[in-house]
């Protein structure tokens, strides 16, 4: 079975925060000049260290390495659960479920079905690398440009853009069969089946499959976001002679 699901970016650093950080100001400013330059922003000018194409190159080298890093990070067990910002809860709108079973002693069966939600979003997310790979192999030399003088989520962003509907399209279906898997269909079967046996209470039911897709893909682009964020601004080791020629040493 193919899984779905993925994040995660790396801009790559330098050996200090502080020299990290002044590092990345030098090229962030260096693009700046050189694409101001431009009538037609059809391609950046190459300069005195770095060709267009070992820029270009560079970012989608620190990208695919931050995209398999975020995924092996969510793809294991409570990459999703022991997360606070990505954990799936119980949803919104059903929150009195929660907190009646809860008051009923039933709360093992509600945690069992929050715990199995969050692991078909873990045994899904490996599949999400692949549709990443993807998007950052068709990235133009003018989208490497725009990340390298963006904000701090602005690879976050580009991939958002250029994957999200492709990644619903493809991670529902996964995640059925992931939640199915794991057992949570039965056990979100079991706890709403018991709340609406409960005299006097509005019957509830909602979607699992697409309450699962749509938390499982927001936390994976927080987890890019962070992975991301955490590159930029954090040092770490360059694996190669390209990385370390376009982000520093």
């Amino acid at each position: 079975m193919k899984k779905i699901m993925h994040c995660t970016l790396a801009l790559i650093l330098v050996s200090s925060v502080n020299v990290s950080a002044q590092s990345w100001k030098n090229l962030k400013s260096k693009v700046k000049e050189q694409t101001e330059k431009l009538s037609i922003p059809k391609e950046l000018p190459s300069s005195g260290v770095l060709s267009q194409d070992e820029v270009g190159r560079g970012l989608k080298e620190a990208l695919n390495q931050g995209v398999r890093k975020g995924v092996e990070q969510l793809n294991k067990k409570d990459g999703y659960l022991k997360d606070p910002q990505i954990k799936i809860p119980m949803p919104d709108e059903v929150r009195k479920v929660e907190e009646k079973l809860r008051a009923l002693g039933q709360g093992k069966k509600v945690d069992e079905a929050i715990e199995s939600m969050n692991r078909a979003a873990e045994d899904a997310a490996e599949g999400a690398k692949d549709i990443f790979v993807a998007a950052i192999k068709g990235m133009t030399l003018i989208d490497a440009i725009s990340i390298l003088k963006g904000e701090d989520d602005a690879a976050t962003k580009y991939l958002n853009k250029a994957t999200s509907l492709e990644l619903t399209k493809r991670f529902e279906p996964v995640i059925k069969a992931c939640l199915d898997k794991v057992g949570a269909t039965k056990h979100w079967n079991t706890v709403f089946g018991t709340y609406n046996k409960l005299p006097f209470v509005s019957k509830v039911n909602p979607d699992l499959e697409k309450y699962v897709t749509e938390k499982a893909l927001k936390g994976l682009f927080l987890q890019v976001a962070k992975e991301e964020l955490k590159i930029r601004q954090d040092p770490a080791a360059r694996a190669t002679d390209l990385l370390k020629k376009v982000f520093g040493k």
